[in-house]
């Protein structure tokens, strides 16, 4: 059968892509390898997201007593809290099968590889090839753990993220390389159940892509937890002879040898762009990424990069969203869409850290608004001065804002604490509608909430807080 559009990939990018292009009255097929969903739904995002929560409840149970509630006897069952998570996992992933139905997208099992203008080959499990074919094709291939040299996964004692989801057993100690969004969330969520845990970071602090505020902050929570961290750190080599694994560490301090059951690299991720036919159609790549233009398409028309494989930031929403804009685009080609796709803006984008505290931001960093020439504005909120921080037990972190001074724009906004990643939102939309502080100080926010901590962070930048 010939289709309108082929979507190589059902992850988080691909999978929103073809409903959408459906949506909009074209004919989909959609290709997968593995399980729909893709690493998100099946080995990323939402596992990771019911492991913290078991973690979570557990740390409740200890201190249940800080609330008046007495609990005896409080332990966890590892194999059923990993077993938890997968339920979960499988259970987003029959979703993503109902989606497919429901939007009338036809499913190939199999491994893709572009074979030209509109060709697809597919390879499946039992090794049997076929063709697919279809006007529109967009790549929605992901990511994998990115290996170093000196410390290659082996699956067992050297283990990605992959394996750190489903391990037989928890280890008595380990250490986490790379403090990004996947090392810390791995780090707190084994230090929760347990786990010796060392965080080991090349760069001068931990999760360096956020405020340095926010890293500061987030480290001493994590020293307080008894993580111990190491940053401006780099593994040199590690040893798997012996029982379990031996690291040499390079830092200012000098050479020094780790030891734990296992060590999880979490240095990055690198595109899965190998193989899928891109030499053979001259799609052209940069830095590991297929090059894009601003509707997502390739150096080859017709054919689209979306998600983990092409160079926007690699997380979950935005490739869902450049989807949307590649299947939208091509609609608007096949005038099924009376206007052209807007442009994704790239600095409007949330990040989420869902360790606890949690972490979140859009926008600028106070360095990077300063380094881009901005006279600014600066508020920050603590959650210790919330009431109901106060009333919930979470008064770790805070709310921090910046503000150009000069024609007061929303800059960013940097969180950590309780349920942040659920308030980010407010100043991506704020961000979004060009809000200054004066439209912020006027929304009424609801009392008492962690929310009001944005508005209070506002008015600390501008002289008019009332609670700190």
């Amino acid at each position: 059968m010939a289709y309108d559009v082929i979507v190589l990939g059902s992850g988080p990018g691909g999978y929103p892509a073809a409903i959408r292009a459906s949506q909009l009255g074209l004919k989909v097929a959609i290709i997968e390898k593995e399980s729909l969903g893709g690493v998100c739904l099946n080995w990323g995002c939402i596992p990771t997201k019911a492991l913290l929560k078991s973690a979570q409840v557990y740390e409740y149970l200890k201190h249940s007593a800080d609330y008046g509630i007495q609990s005896t006897g409080v332990q966890h069952d590892f194999g059923a809290v990993v077993k938890r998570s997968r339920g979960v996992a499988d259970k987003m992933s029959k979703g993503v099968q109902f989606l497919m139905k429901k939007n009338r997208i036809d499913v190939v099992m199999g491994y893709g590889k572009v074979a030209g203008k509109g060709k697809v080959q597919v390879t499946g499990a039992d090794g049997k090839e076929q063709t697919v074919e279809g006007r529109y094709v967009i790549i929605a291939t992901g990511a994998r753990s990115r290996q170093l040299p000196s410390m290659p996964i082996d699956g067992k004692k050297i283990i990605g993220y992959r394996e750190a989801m489903v391990l037989p057993e928890q280890p008595k100690s380990m250490i986490v390389v790379g403090s990004g969004a996947i090392g810390v969330e791995f780090a707190d969520f084994y230090n929760s159940m347990g786990t010796k845990v060392t965080v080991v970071e090349f760069m001068p602090r931990i999760v360096p892509v956020e405020d340095e505020d926010i890293s500061k902050e987030l480290e001493k929570q994590f020293r307080k937890k008894g993580v111990t961290i190491m940053t401006s750190s780099e593994v040199t080599s590690v040893d798997t002879s012996g029982n379990g694994v031996k690291a040499k560490v390079k830092s200012a301090a000098g050479e020094s040898l780790l030891e734990a059951d296992i060590l999880l690299s979490a240095v990055g991720i690198a595109s899965n762009i190998e193989n899928i036919g891109l030499e053979e159609t001259g799609v052209k790549v940069e830095k590991g990424r297929i090059t894009v233009d601003r509707h997502q398409q390739t150096s080859v028309p017709g054919i689209y990069a979306i998600g983990d494989c092409s160079p926007g930031q690699a997380l979950a929403h935005v490739a869902s969203k450049e989807g949307i804009t590649a299947a939208e685009h091509i609609a608007w080609l096949e005038k099924k869409l009376a206007h052209e796709p807007e442009a994704i803006d790239y600095n409007n984008i949330p990040g989420c850290t869902y360790c606890s505290p949690e972490v979140a931001s859009v926008g600028y960093t106070e360095k990077a608004a300063r380094d881009a020439g901005y006279e600014v504005k600066v508020g920050k909120f603590p959650f210790m001065a919330s009431g109901k921080a106060s009333a919930s037990g979470s008064t770790e972190g805070f709310v921090k804002v910046i503000f150009d001074a000069k024609y007061g724009e929303f800059l960013g906004a940097h969180m950590i604490g309780a349920g942040v990643t659920e308030m980010i939102a407010e100043a991506v939309a704020a961000r979004k509608l060009e809000t200054t502080h004066h439209e912020i100080l006027n929304a009424i926010h609801p009392h008492p909430t962690m929310s009001e901590a944005l508005k209070e962070a506002v008015a600390a930048a501008y002289g008019e807080a009332i609670d700190i």
